[in-house]
């Protein structure tokens, strides 16, 4: 595959698209263990029918479930953040379940409480809608730090802790939160802590005019976002296909010079005078997951310097700092990234 261009107006990389097979991976017609990839490939083109666009963001949500990795997704509003992740769903008949973040949401709201039961004068756990495999985080920095250490845990340890008791959540279990521009107002910035959690941060531009054309086009003949199953979103694949699949990302190889390539690409943001935080090892780790399952993705057993660089912005960018100078000059952080992937030389 010809290397990611990095330089444009999109923030993020392009992906392999649905619409271009040579750059995705092939998608055997005999069933068989192959078949599941062929079934996670259709997840693109399902999702398409109910969102124009956004192909890349609809691969770093795969990226993401394949990783066991979590998403925080970054727009204005009106750009289709939720239904996106509600159309992913639908394609991976996956559970969902939706949570509205709003400044009076308390912890127990997302993870669940003890209730008591006057038939049995005991208190029973009333499971929260964290219970699901992909939770929809809806404007998660709209509500207090607070509520939002709540979902520490479960994308840590994927278990909540409720008077004592640790309780599993099911398998897969990913969050999709979605959240507005720091700069709007009423939004809480969130902790270091839960954003370094995030495997992935993507930011989803307003469409070109070509497809917002098509978006309003949409709407004019009757699409209603809120039933997909008129739109034609069908299930294509499912949580058994997942977890083939997640072992298949597994056995992707990745050589000592890529895993060097990675290292040199955290140190180099611990020291770019503009950060005043830097990439943590928990970031170089996550990365290389990413990379792992783009490779897969892109049918390759091995991960390629591209894979590292393609996903670089999108794995690194929420885990760094600007210093307040550098904000202040209207240095972006992904600016300093791009500059550090251009400067740390790439293994041959």
């Amino acid at each position: 595959m010809s290397s990611p261009h990095l330089e444009g107006q999109h923030p993020d990389p392009p992906y392999p698209q649905a619409q271009q097979p040579p750059d995705q991976p092939a998608a055997p017609a005999q069933s068989g263990p192959s078949a599941p990839a062929a079934s996670l490939l259709q997840v693109r083109s399902e999702v398409a029918k109910a969102v124009v666009g956004q192909d890349s963001t609809v691969t770093g949500l795969l990226i993401a479930l394949l990783a066991g990795g979590h998403v925080l997704l970054e727009g204005v509003p009106g750009v289709a953040k939720t239904l996106l992740v509600r159309a992913l769903s639908a394609a991976l008949s996956l559970d969902t379940k939706r949570v509205q973040f709003t400044p009076d949401l308390m912890p127990g709201d997302v993870t669940g409480s003890l209730v008591y039961d006057a038939h049995t004068s005991e208190f029973t756990f009333r499971k929260g809608p964290v219970f699901t495999n992909i939770l929809l985080a809806d404007e998660i920095n709209r509500t207090p730090p607070k509520t939002q250490a709540s979902l520490l845990e479960a994308m840590e340890e994927h278990q909540v802790s409720v008077d004592g008791v640790s309780r599993k959540l099911p398998a897969p279990f990913m969050v999709a939160a979605t959240q507005n521009p720091v700069e709007y107002e009423g939004t809480y910035p969130l902790p270091e802590a839960q954003l370094d959690r995030f495997l992935l941060k993507l930011t989803m531009d307003l469409p070109a005019r070509d497809e917002e054309i098509e978006v309003v086009r949409r709407h004019s003949l009757g699409f209603d976002p809120q039933d997909l199953r008129a739109a034609g979103v069908r299930a294509v694949a499912g949580a058994d296909d997942l977890a083939w699949a997640r072992g298949e990302v597994a056995r992707v190889s990745v050589s000592a010079e890529v895993l060097a390539y990675v290292v040199d690409l955290a140190r180099a943001t611990r020291t770019a005078p503009s950060f005043q935080l830097g990439v943590s090892p928990r970031g170089a780790t996550a990365l290389l997951k990413c990379a792992r399952a783009y490779a897969w993705l892109c049918g390759r057993g091995f991960v390629t310097p591209d894979d590292v660089k393609a996903l670089a912005l999108p794995a690194l960018r929420h885990r760094v700092a600007l210093r307040p100078e550098a904000e202040m000059d209207g240095v972006s952080v992904d600016g300093i990234l791009l500059s550090i992937l251009a400067t740390v030389p790439v293994p041959r």
